[in-house]
């Protein structure tokens, strides 16, 4: 059973920074690689993608956190981070990390497209 697991999270004031990590594992079938994005979700409100990143290597960023957020990875420890800087009080929400199993990975951003999805990290952005 595959597994997410994100951590990072915290309080931290306008302007602050803060790096999430996202480790997946548990997939049994070598014709497959995890694919991995950040999502958040704000209370009453829908999960809304924020970064992920392609085989290609391209990364995908919601467009009002591309010129403070960086998304990277290192498969060879199945994980994802995301660093976010001049962190917002609109940025406070619960983050989530989820994952699909890909021969190709797109950096979609849709959240129809993930299978498996961590518990979730709370960032909170204090004024």
């Amino acid at each position: 059973q595959v597994q997410v697991v994100e951590s990072g999270g915290g309080s931290v004031q306008a302007g602050g920074s803060l790096t999430l990590s996202c480790t997946a594992s548990g997939n049994t079938d070598s014709r497959y690689h995890y694919c991995l994005a950040w999502f958040r979700h704000y209370p009453g409100g829908e999960r809304e993608g924020i970064a992920s990143i392609a085989t290609s290597g391209d990364p995908y960023y919601l467009g009002s956190v591309r010129d403070r957020f960086t998304v990277s990875q290192d498969n060879s420890k199945n994980t994802m981070y995301l660093q976010m800087n001049s962190l917002k009080f609109d940025d406070t929400a619960t983050y989530y990390c989820a994952a699909e199993l890909a021969t190709l990975c797109t950096g979609a951003l849709r959240p129809d497209r993930y299978d498996y999805w961590g518990q979730g990290t709370q960032v909170t952005g204090s004024s």
